[in-house]
């Protein structure tokens, strides 16, 4: 009987597994039999690698141990490092999949008519702020001041007299950009701390008062924190789906071409029903299929 082991490196987290007698190379197989395949044992084999986003970390990390456990003779390994790294990653063939919150069509630097986009699910981002912070609700005008350093109080948007202090997410965090694009309207942000990660903002949040940043959905149960609304709309998944809440964006999953082998079932396993109406909704994700608008690379937005 093959053993699955599932371990923590560095915040990496590595899955492994017994190896396969073999892999299924049958080349006609489709996509249905693919993902049938991917739900239950099998004699697929292989290693991948997926790194990149951190705001899809959570999720892949969960999608690729329920994968394991189900295909024991793959390896499969996620990491952070942001979007920018993920599809540069995927682009120099370094990694099997570069996780991204962004189309790589708006990365620069990237030839994105070289990438395989599969998006997976759809990720809400929020602000929010340190617990201390007495203000719930910031109209967009109001977000986009403070982001910009038009704002650096809290008593200047009804709170108490206290100094804003700004976390943002280093250049190349596909949750910065999708934030910047949604709140600052082509403005250029304030200088600020900048963190490489959701989970580590998260925790600088919590603890520094007068704190503010951005985070995706997934991160936001956290004790320290809170969300904010924004023109007095919450952050949920029901307002995500049908754009009443703007800031949100895809989660991508690029290869290199076409997927193959193990890749590939790992990425039809992520669009099966069984993950995309359990897993994504239960880590503060949204399916695809519960999305009643689309959006493009260039923000246009359509309704389904």
């Amino acid at each position: 009987m093959n053993k699955t082991v599932v371990g923590v490196i560095g915040g990496v987290v590595v899955i492994a597994a017994g190896v396969a007698l073999y892999a299924n190379s049958n080349k006609s197989t489709t996509k249905q039999d693919t993902q049938k395949a991917a739900s239950s044992s099998s004699n697929l084999s292989g290693k991948v690698l997926a790194l990149g986003s951190t705001a899809l970390q959570p999720l892949a990390e969960q999608v690729a141990t329920s994968f394991q456990q189900k295909n024991p003779g793959v390896t499969v390994t996620v990491q952070g490092g942001g979007s920018g790294a993920g599809l540069s990653q995927v682009a120099s063939g370094s990694a099997q999949i570069g996780n991204s919150d962004v189309f790589a069509e708006e990365k620069s630097g990237v030839d994105a008519s070289k990438l395989q986009d599969h998006k997976v699910a759809v990720v809400g981002i929020a602000p929010v702020v340190n617990s201390d912070v007495q203000v719930s609700n910031l109209s967009k005008t109001q977000l986009r001041d403070i982001f910009t350093g038009k704002i650096t109080n809290w008593k200047d948007v009804g709170g108490k007299d206290e100094k804003i202090v700004v976390i943002n997410r280093a250049t190349g965090s596909g949750t910065r950009a999708v934030f910047e694009k949604n709140v600052l309207d082509g403005q250029n942000a304030v200088q600020a701390t900048e963190q490489d990660s959701n989970g580590t903002v998260q925790k600088i949040v919590s603890t520094t008062p007068g704190a503010i940043s951005y985070l995706a959905f997934a991160y936001l149960d956290a004790s320290g924190i809170k969300a904010l609304n924004v023109d007095k709309v919450t952050p949920d998944t029901k307002n995500v789906e049908d754009n009443a809440w703007p800031i949100w964006a895809y989660e991508h999953m690029y290869t290199k071409g076409d997927a193959t082998g193990a890749t590939k079932a790992f990425l039809d396993y992520f669009t099966t029903k069984d993950v995309q109406k359990t897993l994504v909704p239960k880590l503060g994700y949204i399916g695809l299929t519960d999305m009643k608008v689309t959006r493009d690379a260039s923000g246009k937005v359509t309704k389904n």
